[in-house]
């Protein structure tokens, strides 16, 4: 199991983004911020690469990026080869993209979800595991253009 994990948020997300530390912290991990740390206008992709850069080089990390809808940090850090992020607004959705497409990154809708969903829904993707099998005959399919 992951015991560090990579956060990163736009403006939108920056409320989320600090509230989740401190549970993923009382949680026992690791967390290293990757900005914004202001509150003003910033754009998404400048905080959703260095995340996503540091999930691509250790297989032992994981990510957790937020933004106002989730889809702008999902599609930047899918960029990256080796990286699997899911946007989830529901625990059953991260689940499920941790068990069935190995995620690694978990891209949250700061806009559409409260704080206490967040946490259920941060908490499932950690708790969940890859179940492999079929699964993982998938996850190489998802990995072969990059040959990752």
């Amino acid at each position: 199991m992951a015991t560090t994990l990579h956060i990163g948020s736009d403006h939108a997300g920056i409320d989320l983004k600090h509230h989740l530390k401190e549970h993923l912290r009382a949680r026992g991990f690791q967390v290293k911020d990757e900005g914004t740390h202001v509150k003003d206008s910033v754009d998404y992709p400048d905080f959703a690469h260095p995340v996503a850069a540091a999930v691509a080089a250790d297989e032992h990390v994981l990510g957790i990026l937020i933004c106002g809808s989730g889809n702008g940090v999902n599609i930047t850090a899918n960029k990256h080869a080796g990286v699997r992020s899911a946007l989830a607004w529901l625990p059953e959705l991260a689940s499920l993209a941790r068990e069935h497409n190995n995620a690694n990154v978990l891209a949250l809708p700061a806009r559409f979800i409260s704080t206490e969903e967040a946490v259920a829904i941060v908490d499932a993707f950690l708790d969940a595991r890859f179940e492999g099998g079929r699964h993982q005959r998938r996850v190489e399919k998802i990995e072969a253009l990059h040959g990752a």
